[in-house]
């Protein structure tokens, strides 16, 4: 007897009467989050733009709205009051009004430097408060660490119009297209972006890197920092600004003569790795005032046969080397770079899934500020999700936690004396939503 599993689709009347609905609920738990640490207080605090006596909305209410509709999904200005026009949100969060998206743009492009280094500032005090809490809980990787590990890297967004700073440069997704070069550090412990600035598309990867290092060594206070990085970081004032901190580095290296240096060492084998070799050996390049700490290790090809003399079979070899301050083998230096490569995944998660550098304006300062607002965002999923009790929602990305956390149905119910939102009583990650709504009750 054939079993049959579905029935007939039942007819239905659609009425566009409701009233309450909203699609975004778990933005609630988000807006309490930043209550609880009085973001909009702080912004208000902190900005100190002043813009004429008539002005109805300012840089704070813009940096707050566009913040956390970037965590909801906006990828434009336009978008952004797509967002707060979910009812629910704005009379949860107490917004009588949202702003157009011409009036945003205004607000921030009457932006200078001080409001961009403001906000850099503001994203490396609220980490300092993320941290404490972290501690005081004893949760995640920061527990009682001397040294804390940061990936830099950079980035290329490429840009569509006439933008101010989009510049041609060095892009392998499109080469000759204009483009921006963003500058990320990111936290190697718990994903967070430590420090990121917006640069114009035609500027080297380390170009600004000592000043940006500057800025992120006062932000760690006594805390002493690593950094890690591609060969584009290879640079002897870089390593000197480190040093003089007594802060720790690991770069790659990339140098003219590097193979006929390394063919001149003294190999040995790795132990427990067939066909591998590594080195140890203090050099001085150029006009350094002193020689480092080099590391190599090479990994032995297969033997193949010349093209032009059959007869004759060459051996090569495949090699890796790094400068390092860090007392390791060059085996387990190699391995501890491997690590960076998460770097590469978290900056693809902040420009695919949290928009950064993609929503800009025609003005160069304005799109840093908007950049700023999304390193926020994506700092603020990364706070709630560390300081949650869940695993899982700990090693979530921010599209998922937007997927299954915030693009939540939700009815608002008006009582008396309360407001109710009922939301569906079984949902597909449970537990991570019931470790979501935490933050909405404590």
């Amino acid at each position: 007897m054939k079993r049959i599993m579905k029935g007939s689709t039942k007819k239905i009347k659609i009425q566009s009467t409701a009233i309450g609905l909203s699609a975004q609920a778990g933005m609630i738990p988000v807006f309490h989050f930043l209550k609880k640490h009085q973001w909009y207080k702080r912004l208000n605090e902190k900005l100190g733009l002043e813009r004429a006596d008539n002005a109805k909305w300012q840089l704070p209410d813009a940096v707050y709205l566009t913040t956390t509709a970037t965590i909801a999904g906006a990828r434009a200005l336009s978008s952004i009051k797509t967002v707060w026009s979910d009812s629910v949100l704005r009379e949860i969060d107490g917004w009588e009004s949202i702003p157009d998206d011409t009036t945003l743009s205004r607000v921030f492009k009457q932006c200078s430097d001080l409001e961009i280094k403001t906000l850099q500032e503001l994203n490396h005090s609220q980490r300092h408060k993320m941290w404490n809490q972290l501690f005081s809980q004893n949760k995640g990787s920061l527990r009682r660490r001397k040294s804390h590990w940061v990936d830099i890297d950079s980035t290329v967004k490429t840009v569509y119009g006439k933008q101010e700073g989009a510049e041609k440069g060095f892009n392998s997704h499109k080469k000759g297209a204009y483009s921006y070069h963003p500058l990320l550090a990111f936290s190697s412990h718990t994903k967070e972006i430590i420090q990121g600035c917006l640069r114009n598309g035609s500027i080297y990867s380390s170009t600004g890197s000592v000043e940006f290092i500057q800025q992120l060594q006062k932000s760690f206070e006594k805390l002493r920092i690593i950094l890690r990085g591609d060969s584009a970081f290879f640079d002897n004032k870089l390593i000197q600004t480190l040093e003089q901190r007594g802060d720790g580095y690991l770069f790659k290296v990339k140098l003219r003569n590097l193979i006929p240096l390394l063919e001149k060492q003294a190999w040995r084998h790795v132990r427990n790795q067939a066909g591998w070799e590594q080195c140890q050996f203090e050099y001085a390049c150029g006009n350094w005032e002193k020689p480092r700490q080099f590391v190599a290790v090479r990994k032995k090809l297969p033997i193949k046969e010349s093209a032009q003399l059959s007869f004759c079979i060459t051996s090569e070899y495949d090699y890796f080397c790094y400068i390092s301050s860090e007392s390791m083998s060059p085996w387990k230096t190699h391995k501890t770079y491997g690590q960076r490569a998460t770097c590469e995944t978290w900056i693809e998660e902040s420009k695919n899934q949290m928009a950064l550098a993609h929503i800009k304006t025609n003005s160069f300062n304005a799109n840093a500020v908007i950049f700023q607002c999304a390193v926020l965002a994506y700092n603020i999923i990364r706070w709630m999700a560390a300081l949650s009790t869940n695993k899982k929602l700990r090693s979530w990305e921010p599209q998922t936690v937007r997927c299954f956390l915030i693009r939540v149905a939700g009815k608002l119910v008006r009582g008396s004396r309360q407001m109710l939102l009922n939301t569906p009583d079984k949902l597909l990650h449970q537990k991570q939503w019931d470790d979501w709504l935490r933050f909405a009750s404590d």
